[in-house]
């Protein structure tokens, strides 16, 4: 996909019927906040043309026909060592790295890197958190690479504290994974040259993983309402997002993988695995065995905040971290139909941002968005929460999602 980030979308910098090879850039945008596009393996431009889009329904991209030979990437965990030293880099060389990357928050935010970790000396970062935290249930992809990576990933957070100026870091943790905990501080105590980061066990609680709600968690603070958190003199980064700052900067890689989680009840081999960007839904679910009988709904991430699709041919993007898929007995049969609204108030009891979901919901139904957007619709944090807890079942969450992207295309700031 050639839209796979917050910013602006990339063109295509290749022709149909051209050859081209794995790590090459095929896609790119002048704009700052964007995030260049490279090709996961050797083959052939075998069209340029719509796609299936999670989010955008159809969005343009590069179809790749792989060549045969292909000698598939690796994790690299094991080129990253206990005595590394980030002041080997200077700033300036790791922004640089990081942006010809086309690294992005691959946590699900899927905002262009290079421009979180711009320093602005009007706000500088006094405070750096890394997201350990994995709340959806079924996903496990952040999981496996703390455990599997911890090396990588700390690499790539002292990189990310070199280039703010910035030794104030914390890495957040659910408590309902120890052992990452404990990978994490024994992995510190061996790296000298980080050994001021601080690993917190943080409370297993949905939506913890949410950056406002771990900020609060963590320090105490409170992003503004619309804000972000470099207001507030805070970086939020994924994971997985400092572990392929680690790779580009270190080993001048591209973003081209990613580790996907694929479980659910209607899998029969479910797993992680390390997957090219681009990879078709229809292929991954192959390789975990294919569907069980009673698989009745596939969404792409978790089920409280993925998005169902009907197209297998949809493609894993930069920020596509699990594909999971349902059974009727996991979906309920409560689930089924939609009533009307009891005004119980139920989902502004769960809502971790204190809006009222149903009047955002209804106001973007009736496609009054100025009305959803004076009760603060830009503040939803997607959580599903609202949706989850609905006796009437009706799909509040997808309501306001629908809004969000119907107000991005009026300022022009997503493709119709």
């Amino acid at each position: 996909m050639l839209s796979q980030h917050i910013g602006a979308i990339c063109k295509p910098v290749v022709n149909k019927r051209d050859h081209i090879t794995t790590g090459q850039l095929i896609g790119n945008a002048e704009a700052f906040v964007s995030a260049p596009i490279y090709s996961p393996v050797n083959g052939t431009v075998k069209d340029i043309a719509l796609q299936s889009h999670p989010v955008l329904g159809r969005a343009e991209a590069i179809i790749i026909e792989s060549d045969e030979d292909n000698s598939p990437k690796q994790p690299c965990p094991d080129k990253f060592s206990a005595d590394f030293d980030p002041r080997r880099f200077l700033p300036e060389q790791i922004f640089d790295a990081v942006r010809k990357a086309g690294i992005v928050g691959m946590g699900g935010a899927g905002f262009p890197t290079s421009v979180k970790i711009k320093a602005n000396p009007n706000s500088p970062i006094n405070t750096i958190i890394i997201n350990g935290c994995e709340c959806e249930p079924f996903i496990t992809c952040d999981y496996r690479i703390m455990l599997e990576w911890t090396v990588q990933i700390l690499t790539g957070v002292s990189l990310i504290g070199r280039v703010l100026n910035c030794d104030n870091i914390y890495i957040a943790i659910e408590d309902n994974k120890p052992d990452a905990v404990a990978a994490f501080k024994q992995a510190i105590q061996k790296m000298p040259s980080i050994s001021g980061i601080k690993v917190v066990a943080v409370k297993t609680k949905y939506p913890q993983g949410d950056e406002r709600q771990l900020i609060k968690s963590i320090i105490n603070k409170n992003v503004p309402t619309g804000g972000i958190p470099p207001m507030i003199n805070v970086l939020v980064a994924n994971v997985a997002t400092a572990a392929a700052i680690a790779e580009a900067v270190v080993l001048d890689n591209p973003l081209t993988h990613r580790v996907v989680t694929i479980s659910g009840g209607g899998i029969k081999n479910p797993g992680n695995f390390y997957a090219p960007v681009g990879t078709s839904v229809s292929y991954l679910i192959e390789l975990a065995g294919g569907l069980n009988n009673d698989a009745v709904k596939i969404i792409l991430g978790g089920p409280m905040m993925g998005f169902a699709i009907a197209d297998l041919s949809t493609p894993i993007t930069k920020t596509g971290g699990a594909i999971t898929i349902l059974t009727e007995k996991e979906i309920g049969p409560a689930k089924r139909g939609q009533t009307p609204c009891i005004r119980c108030g139920r989902c502004i009891e769960v809502c971790p941002m204190n809006l009222n979901p149903t009047k955002i919901a209804h106001a973007a139904k009736h496609n009054l968005l100025e009305t959803a957007e004076e009760y603060y619709m830009s503040a939803c944090i997607d959580c599903g929460c609202c949706t989850y807890t609905c006796p009437a079942n009706i799909e509040l969450s997808g309501f306001i999602k629908t809004g969000k992207i119907l107000v991005a295309r009026q300022k022009k700031l997503m493709p119709k």
